[in-house]
């Protein structure tokens, strides 16, 4: 399922970071007190009454705006729009109703998409009689709220979650392996999905940025149906603001999301840049299949070591991956091209696997009486027996008496175990540990 997605949009100040944060219960967005200082739009999962959903944090709507950067950020919010099912308009409860606020809702109110109006900065009594102005608005029953105090946020959740459609059904079969190229920028991810179809179905260049949109192009190779979804490129935060082709991570981040198998493309050129782990870095937390596609392999200086050398970079930059394969490749003049299909059904198989609780059982008990868990101030972990819960990815859930003894370094242990007995290449594996009691 698709989860549906919500915009927060409003002109510049008025809190939409702040916001942004008390829904996703984090702050990955940058909240400063100076407009126009969250430059990109920002992307995160909220659930409220058992409905989840992605929302999008963006930059602030200066319609009049001709600096570069007021331009991009209105560009920037405008595609957020487009992505949206439902928008949530912040006004400024503190400034009260501005030109701006007028201009933005006009163009919210061309978007054609439900609106949600949330007035902010109502932090006491007095200011709770400034929000009647927005009526004008012309988006019905404001709400006022409170980013630095919290209140009013349940009252925007329940009016978010009334506006959200039902979450769409995936449009292709259980059988078919659907597959995600990510990268940053010029990777050369729009050639291998050529190389891959032996066809110029994507368009090809050396401008990076070229691919705006998630493009699904539906194929099938010995017997084995997939789809591949080709996306712009990602761009570090403090550039892809530049210009309208770099404003694609939240496609990146949807085509994950309806992903099978993600493919991280790294250019063999240029070698592993810090972005890479960011990019590889939303494959893993979202639990999918990942295999490393090293691009670019025929341009690369290479003797007998070189691409051992490359893969040992690439184990020690992604620590947190290890489970994922490399493929060494070109797409320019497709070598070794023909061992990436094979890793790709071999990682979604991985990913899909479903093991018996009996084997589980065995294998964990064979770990324990290996290694026998540590003692904590006299203590000792039990576990009394483990059981696989979900798929895509692999969910196993641990029995213990005691969950606070569960140390990550054991829980790795586990992990490691497990993964020895039944491979799970190419899939990371979710453990959690429960009190016994919790079982029911």
């Amino acid at each position: 399922m698709a989860r549906p997605v919500v915009a927060i949009v409003g002109r510049p100040n008025v809190g939409k970071s702040t916001i942004f944060n008390r829904l996703i219960g984090d702050r990955l967005a940058i909240v400063e007190d100076k407009p126009g200082i969250t430059r990109d739009r920002i992307y995160g999962v909220a659930e409220w009454n058992g409905k989840p959903f992605s929302v999008i944090d963006t930059g602030g709507i200066e319609i009049d705006g001709e600096d570069t950067m007021l331009k991009s950020i209105r560009a920037q919010a405008e595609l957020a729009i487009e992505e949206a099912d439902t928008i949530v308009f912040m006004c400024d409860a503190k400034s009260g109703l501005t030109n701006a606020d007028e201009e933005v809702a006009q163009l919210l109110f061309r978007s054609g998409k439900p609106v949600v109006l949330a007035i902010n900065k109502v932090d006491n009594m007095k200011r709770a009689e400034d929000i009647y102005e927005f009526y004008s608005l012309g988006f019905g029953d404001p709400i006022g709220i409170s980013g630095s105090h919290g209140t009013g946020i349940g009252d925007l959740l329940d009016a978010v979650v009334e506006l959200l459609p039902e979450p769409k059904d995936e449009e292709y079969d259980d059988d078919v392996i659907r597959v995600a190229l990510i990268g940053r920028p010029n990777v050369g991810k729009s050639s291998l999905v050529n190389a891959i179809l032996g066809e110029e179905r994507v368009i090809v260049s050396d401008v990076a940025g070229t691919t705006r949109d998630a493009i699904d192009t539906p194929f099938e190779r010995d017997g084995q149906r997939y789809v591949l979804i080709d996306t712009a490129g990602m761009r570090k935060r403090g550039k892809v603001y530049e210009t309208t082709e770099k404003y694609s991570v939240m496609r990146a981040m949807r085509a994950i999301e309806r992903a099978d198998v993600v493919l991280v493309v790294i250019n063999g050129e240029e070698g592993i840049i810090d972005q890479d782990k960011h990019i590889a870095g939303y494959a893993h937390d979202a639990g999918k299949a990942s295999i490393f596609v090293v691009n670019k392999w025929d341009v690369v200086e290479k003797d007998d070591k070189t691409m051992q050398h490359f893969e040992n970079k690439i184990r020690d930059h992604f620590l947190f991956m290890t489970y994922a394969p490399v493929v060494f490749l070109s797409a320019l003049t497709k070598q070794r091209l023909q061992k990436l299909l094979p890793v790709v059904q071999h990682a979604a198989q991985q990913h899909a696997l479903r093991i018996a609780t009996h084997l589980l059982n065995d294998v964990v008990s064979d770990a324990v009486a290996i290694n026998p868990p540590p003692t904590d101030k006299g203590r000792r972990l039990r576990i009394n027996y483990v059981t696989q819960v979900a798929v895509k990815p692999p969910t196993i859930v641990v029995f213990v008496n005691d969950p606070s003894l569960m140390h990550f370094s054991y829980e790795r242990y586990l992990e490691n175990k497990i993964r020895a007995a039944f491979n799970f290449e190419g899939t990371p594996i979710r453990i959690f540990t429960r009190r016994k009691s919790d079982e029911s």
